[in-house]
């Protein structure tokens, strides 16, 4: 269109009547006589309109994003949380399943020897009072415990209580040094006194020195006067190897103990003894040997060659 006369008062006109349109519209408010086709327009070109800002809004796009992400973030968060909780809970469950195949099985050796057991848990472990191979329970003067009393668990001696606070107490391990036990061999009685080695095996020394003894004997303890500090018939271990008898007035022997000192979780401390002495009936079933499997071979005679045998040779 070419810059007129007649163009400009067109112009002129076209703005006065959109000022004039935008005034009636703004001072009807919700009845303005416009508003039909404002939403009529509205509706021919919203969608047009929203297309064209999705396109040409990447910054609105990416804060919407962005929100979106966080949200994400956050429930993944929340879900890796709740999944530890879980893991933890698993890991607790199996530590008290641990416990109770420990009390369990504790419980068992206490009823074939007639043993009268105080429950408790390991809470220290350490040097305690100069001594190396010592643990603290959680049970002290207050649950009846005192001096000198035999503890065990499931799997056989654990050592001797020294020292007693009124909730917990101090329990000098078999194999400190400083541990000394009083041991009678399976089968044939023989007596002898088992020392601690720290991490290796329990020394023995045995009273007869031409006892015979071989690798795989086991010992219990043979209790003490008034079964303090030891009561009979508790598992100490295992004949692991013999030394050569030199003529000497006792032979030396080493056993590896029933207990595995450094799990220590679950013991009982015998606050009564039994009424008779149990030998060796605490003592687990022995292993049974694997059978060997023999092998039968079959000979298949040979077949005839013209109607006759091989003959052997001469």
């Amino acid at each position: 269109m070419r810059d007129t006369r007649e163009s400009r008062l067109l112009l002129v006109l076209l703005i006065a009547i959109a000022f004039a349109l935008i005034t009636v519209d703004i001072r009807g408010g919700e009845d303005s006589p416009v508003d039909g086709a404002r939403q009529a327009a509205a509706t021919v070109f919203g969608p047009i309109e929203n297309g064209v800002s999705a396109a040409v809004d990447p910054v609105g796009n990416a804060v919407s994003a962005i929100r979106d992400s966080g949200e994400r973030h956050d429930r993944i968060a929340e879900l890796e949380k709740e999944n530890a909780a879980l893991k933890a809970k698993l890991g607790s469950d199996d530590r008290n399943r641990s416990r109770l195949s420990q009390l369990d099985k504790m419980l068992k050796t206490a009823g074939k020897g007639q043993y009268g057991i105080k429950g408790a848990q390991v809470i220290a472990i350490g040097a305690a009072q100069g001594f190396s191979w010592t643990i603290t329970i959680d049970a002290g003067a207050n649950d009846g415990l005192k001096r000198d009393m035999t503890v065990l668990n499931g799997d056989g001696l654990v050592g001797r209580v020294t020292t007693v606070g009124p909730n917990s107490a101090t329990v000098l391990l078999a194999n400190d040094p400083d541990f000394t036990v009083g041991t009678r061999m399976e089968g044939n009685d023989e007596l002898g006194f088992a020392s601690g080695q720290g991490d290796g095996p329990l020394r023995v020394e045995l009273l007869n020195g031409k006892a015979q003894v071989k690798k795989g004997d086991r010992l219990v303890t043979f209790g003490s006067q008034a079964d303090k500090p030891f009561v009979p018939g508790v598992p100490v271990g295992v004949v692991s190897r013999v030394d050569p008898s030199a003529g000497d007035l006792t032979r030396t022997l080493y056993i590896t103990p029933y207990v595995s000192f450094t799990k220590l979780d679950i013991v009982g401390v015998v606050v009564q003894a039994p009424k008779k002495d149990p030998r060796d009936t605490v003592l687990p079933d022995k292993p049974k040997p694997t059978p060997t499997p023999t092998v039968t071979v079959t000979v298949t005679p040979s077949a005839p060659v013209d109607g006759q045998y091989p003959q052997e040779e001469q």
